[in-house]
């Protein structure tokens, strides 16, 4: 550790060829995974001229990344001398959501004029991911675990000289509690798939879990978004801060 983490008058020095690091674009599709989720249950259950190459597309680029990333975050452990748990935290969720993408890709393309000639598209696309549901609900309790070892933890907590996230390094509390709270919803929206796809339908109101489902999504995938891209600055100003 002594290696790693330098101090010195300046500040902290960190040896940044013993850590690699891309949370920061798998942040970003992460966030936008989960906003493709409710746009795409959307776009199921209204718009009428539903294509689903398109939305293939997207699931297949937002999942190579993830499982890219996530592979090899939870084959190679990057953080393992450091950081051990980071290699949990990030790369496995990140490489669960990457794999459901990339099939979810496949299936659209290979298989999307099926769904676009059910008379119920909704219950067309629920009733083929229903077998899934049951990794889904494993990967939410997974981040409810994730969440609670945030809080017990203390986790996710910025170093002083990481620009914006570090004016509140010396209040772990803050930063633990707003990552763990965001890790608990994305795991509240993924431990109720299974019982939003029951109620999901183009042609019956949508039942008040599948709402849910969506908005919890929706929400947490903006914030991840955003956070993600503020940590492009963020990351690079704790480099420049703290490289030797």
């Amino acid at each position: 550790m002594e290696d790693f983490f330098k101090g010195r008058d300046t500040g902290l020095v960190i040896d940044w060829t013993q850590m690699p690091t891309y949370n920061t674009i798998m942040a970003v599709a992460a966030g936008a995974g989960l906003i493709f989720m409710y746009m795409l249950g959307r776009a199921l259950v209204r718009d009428r001229d539903f294509r689903a190459e398109g939305w293939a597309l997207t699931a297949g680029v937002l999942g190579f990344i993830l499982t890219a990333t996530g592979l090899h975050m939870t084959l190679e452990w990057p953080f393992a001398t450091y950081f051990p748990f980071d290699n949990i935290v990030f790369g496995e969720p990140s490489l669960a959501f990457g794999v459901l993408l990339l099939a979810a890709s496949l299936f659209l393309w290979k298989r999307g004029d099926k769904i676009v000639a059910a008379e119920d598209r909704a219950a067309e696309a629920a009733a083929t991911a229903r077998p899934l549901g049951i990794f889904v609900l494993g990967m939410g309790l997974a981040l409810f675990g994730i969440a609670l070892a945030g809080l017990v933890f203390q986790l996710f907590a910025a170093p002083a000289e990481e620009p914006i996230s570090g004016i509140v390094a010396d209040y772990p509390m803050i930063e633990a509690i707003f990552m763990s709270l965001l890790f608990a919803f994305v795991g509240l929206g993924a431990a109720l798939f299974p019982i939003a796809l029951r109620g999901f339908s183009s042609t019956r109101p949508l039942s008040g879990t599948a709402k849910l489902v969506g908005v919890v999504w929706l929400v947490t995938g903006i914030i991840f978004l955003l956070f993600g891209a503020m940590n492009f600055f963020t990351h690079i100003g704790l480099i420049v801060n703290t490289m030797q």
